[in-house]
């Protein structure tokens, strides 16, 4: 599978500075408008989607993703910011769009038995035939493609289990680049690898952190089934929620109340792995939009000072809008430069922090449910590239640290390199002592999450959770 043509675009935190941007789940759109709801049939029952609509969308989007190098969130949200499509045409444009994404690995494998590639039509249509529950005469007819183009789909299970070799069998049946499937079972071992892989193409949890300056997580649970939303409490994060998917959350009242914030269970963890406090001082190295420098403040209980460190003032902006809707009031913000300029931005920093979370830009790949585009843009040596990146900005921010301070040091990887390579280099060449995460994560916890002491590998198909690493420290 090749990348498509035009500017390389990374996945989400291939920022090279201190800073780096992660998605959130929000579902395209603006935040907080509705789409048009469809008009109802005498009766009360809705009207069918148009299909026309919904596939054009879906077209013009994968156009863009395959064709152009667009991220495929930022396609969406252009596509769908008109009002032409109703809330369930977009619903099931996104979800088409995304469902393609993944699998088109796979479906151009199976569509090139015959030697000639797919073009985005005849994908689209096998999507639909394969993954969308439409019949193969069906999806041929709706979207004018000849019905033989979608023969070799027939026998597609077949043609999987033929596959002699293990790692090409994983990377056909998973839809991923041949390279990463390599990486995942070297790395995990071929059970393991096969269980992650098997959850890569699942949709992912739309998991929510109640804001406890608000008030408590039931609270919120009891506030979001009042406003339709039905929500269920996290398996690990004391804060988490998880919503049944099917409401915009960006649009309800608790939202815009700043009852809650949109996070994954495992993001919620490496917060409460930091042990902020009330009273402390605290930086967030590499905060982006501010989704961690939220949860921080809410363990500061807004006492004490919590600085947020980016070099990307726009991302930093978006975090300061937040916070204000948060009721946070104790967050400072600070664009520091990318480059070794960021020494001098720091100075009055040096030796001062009790805590400090370095959530470091990485290749994203224990995002990949959320972010099905990445696989097809990443490179074998992108692991490698960010933990060179990675270890410069330990350097940098271990300094922060007064004695005794705590470091938590996190990616969204699943990589050796970037994660426990990285976690002993800090532990090597810093005047940094590993300790272990059951103090603020609690011994039953740590235990549930299989901690190893110091550091945790969160896995979707173990935890429920995005693909989180953290690894704990204290400065000498």
């Amino acid at each position: 599978m090749t990348k498509p043509p035009g500017k390389r675009l990374s996945s989400a935190r291939t920022r090279t500075g201190t800073g780096h941007g992660r998605g959130h789940g929000r579902a395209p759109g603006r935040p907080g408008r509705r789409p048009p709801r469809p008009p109802r049939r005498e009766g009360g029952e809705p009207r069918p989607l148009r299909l026309a609509l919904v596939d054009a969308a879906v077209l013009e989007v994968h156009g863009l993703v395959h064709d152009q190098g667009w991220l495929a969130d930022r396609a969406l949200e252009r596509a769908l910011r008109s009002d032409r499509l109703w809330a369930s045409e977009r619903r099931a444009a996104a979800e088409a769009v995304y469902g393609l994404t993944r699998w088109q690995g796979q479906l151009d494998w199976l569509l090139s038995a015959g030697g000639q590639p797919p073009d985005l039509v005849t994908r689209y249509a096998a999507w639909l035939a394969r993954f969308g529950g439409v019949p193969r005469a069906e999806a041929a007819r709706r979207l004018a493609v000849p019905a033989q183009r979608l023969q070799p789909l027939e026998d597609a299970e077949a043609r999987l289990a033929a596959l002699a070799d293990p790692v090409e069998r994983l990377a056909r049946g998973g839809s991923l680049p041949r390279w990463l499937a390599q990486r995942f079972t070297d790395e995990l071992g071929p059970v393991e690898a096969a269980a992650l892989v098997g959850v890569l193409n699942d949709r992912a949890p739309l998991t929510v952190r109640a804001n406890l300056l608000v008030g408590p997580r039931d609270a919120l649970q009891a506030r979001l089934a009042a406003e339709g939303t039905a929500a269920a409490p996290t398996r690990f994060s004391p804060w988490g929620l998880t919503l049944d998917g099917h409401q915009n959350a960006f649009a309800s009242p608790s939202f815009r109340a700043g009852a809650f914030e949109i996070q994954d269970e495992g993001s919620q963890l490496i917060a409460l792995a930091c042990g902020a406090r009330p009273g402390m001082t605290v930086v967030d190295a590499c905060a982006g939009a501010g989704g961690k420098s939220l949860a921080l403040a809410m363990e500061m209980r807004n006492r004490g000072t919590l600085w947020a460190l980016d070099s990307d003032a726009e991302r930093l902006e978006e975090a300061r809008r937040r916070a204000r809707r948060a009721h946070v009031d104790n967050l400072r913000t600070r664009a520091i430069p990318a480059d070794d300029g960021a020494v001098a931005a720091l100075a009055d920093l040096a030796g001062k922090a009790d805590v400090v979370l370095v959530d470091a830009p990485c290749s994203g790949l224990g995002t990949l449910r959320r972010k099905p585009d990445a696989r097809w843009r990443l490179e074998p040596g992108d692991p490698a590239r960010f933990a060179a990146i990675q270890k410069r900005l330990l350097d940098r921010f271990a300094a922060l640290l007064k004695p005794g301070g705590r470091l938590v040091y996190a990616t969204c990887a699943i990589s050796r390199a970037e994660n426990e390579e990285v976690a002993a280099h800090a532990a090597a060449g810093l005047p940094l002592d590993p300790v272990p995460l059951a103090g603020p994560l609690g011994a039953e916890r740590a235990a549930a999450l299989g901690a190893d002491g110091h550091a945790l590998q969160l896995l979707p198909h173990r935890h429920g959770t995005d693909g989180f690493f953290l690894a704990a420290f204290r400065r000498r």
